[in-house]
This record gives structure tokens, sequence and C-alpha cells, in this order.
């Protein structure tokens, strides 16, 4: 099998690290079985062909898109350039892909779509998705309606042309889409778990999300959630293009 190409977009070291594990864990691979990098603090390789992967898989991160330019940090504009810089050949080439969070922005944005924080944010704990009437390998069978765990500024205000949906919520339409056959993003994180999530609200704390304050309260409701489902899709995923 050819590797997973994981892209990291999250300054912080612990929250990078966390994430990481958790990917690897609700997907089934091990780390021989990807290749990991921190755009934060890395470079792409300089000649990085798509060709040698399975497919990528692109982690969530405190950025926005919809953010002004002015208002990114040079690593920001960084990291954002440089997932966007990949996007057209995964769009023209239907190269698997699983965005995560911030990756249905990157994946909105790259269509045409608007990406803004005018509507369907959503805060920090958990959503009801339902599954919609499209037929896609990677949502069929699951149960009609699930919980996953959210927390993000910004969202697609609009289906691009060219996209499906495939789960949506009351709160936010656009939970997970798909472009192609090949190339997938959710607003939720697969990834997460209570443990997991905790760990990056105490991280983000003081980040916008939420007011700090609230921080214990959100991970005692993280502790008490039933959230299982999401993961079966990443590990769908892996399991159909690794």
């Amino acid at each position: 099998m050819k590797p997973f190409l994981i892209l990291q977009l999250r300054p912080e070291a612990e929250a990078s690290d966390d994430e990481f594990a958790a990917l690897l864990r609700k997907s089934g691979l091990g780390p021989e079985d990807v290749r990991r990098v921190r755009l934060d603090c890395e470079e792409l390789p300089g000649r990085l062909s798509l060709d040698d992967y399975s497919g990528v898989i692109v982690g969530g991160g405190p950025g926005c898109v919809s953010d002004a330019p002015d208002d990114k940090s040079p690593v920001e504009a960084r990291i954002e350039s440089t997932c966007l810089g990949l996007m057209p050949e995964i769009l023209a080439r239907d190269i698997p892909f699983m965005g995560c969070c911030y990756g249905i922005g990157i994946l909105a944005h790259a269509m045409g779509g608007q990406v803004s924080k005018r509507r369907y944010a959503e805060p920090v704990g958990t959503t009801t998705c339902r599954v919609t009437e499209v037929a896609d390998p990677l949502t069929d069978g699951l149960p009609e309606v699930f919980e996953a765990f959210v927390g993000h500024k910004e969202a697609v205000q609009a289906l691009p042309a060219g996209a499906v949906r495939l789960l949506a919520s009351d709160t936010c339409p656009f939970q997970m889409i798909r472009a192609g056959r090949n190339v997938y993003a959710t607003q939720f994180h697969p990834e997460a778990d209570a443990a997991g999530f905790a760990t990056r609200i105490r991280i983000y704390r003081n980040k916008g999300y939420f007011a700090p304050d609230q921080a214990d309260d959100l991970i005692a409701m993280c502790r008490q959630a039933q959230v299982d489902v999401p993961e079966r899709i990443l590990a769908r995923f892996v399991e159909r293009y690794g």
C-alpha cells in the first residue's frame, strides 16, 4: 500500500500530536502507513508527486479561509496557500482527499464556493448529523442520524457547483460534501473523541471559540456525549483507497 499524505495545520505541538494520534487510531493506519507533514513548521517536499500516495488527509486548525489576508499570520497564510495549491490537481484528477473541518473550507473555496462567518458557525460541542438521499460508499449503511464533534467559526454558505451533499445538520447544512467520486470533506471532526476534544478545548480556550470560563463545562459535556459514528467514515475512506 502506498502511504497516505497527512497534512496538519495546527501550530500547537500538543494539539497537532494529539490529532495525528487520533487520525491513526480512528483510521486504522500505522505510522509506517503515512507521511506526516506539519505545515506550520515544514514545507512540502520540493518534488512532491501525489502519485506516490494513496490519498491526502487534511486535519483541522484554528485558521479561517474567509479571514481577510491582513488578518492572517504569515504561518496561517502559508498553510492556506500550500493546501489550496494542491487542490487544482486533486480536483482535476479526482485524487482521494479527506478534509476535516478546515478542509471543507479549503475544498469549497477551491471549487469557487462561498465560505464565510455569516451563517452556520457552530459552537464547540456536538451536532446531530443526518444522512442525505445521495448514495455514497462512505455513508451508506450509517445510522440515519448520529452525533459528531464540531466547533467552527466559518462554514460553507452554499453547495459549490459540481459538489454533492452527503451529510447535513439543522445548524449547518453542509456537514459532509463530495466532489467528483473521491474528493471528500467534513465540517465535523471524524477523528475526534471525547478525550481528544477535551484536549483541544483546553488548548484553544482563549482562541475565541467560547468564553474561557465555559471550558470545564464543555469538557464535561463532551465526556457525556455518545460520538462513535464519524470515525467509521474516516476508516472507510482509508479502507477504500488504501
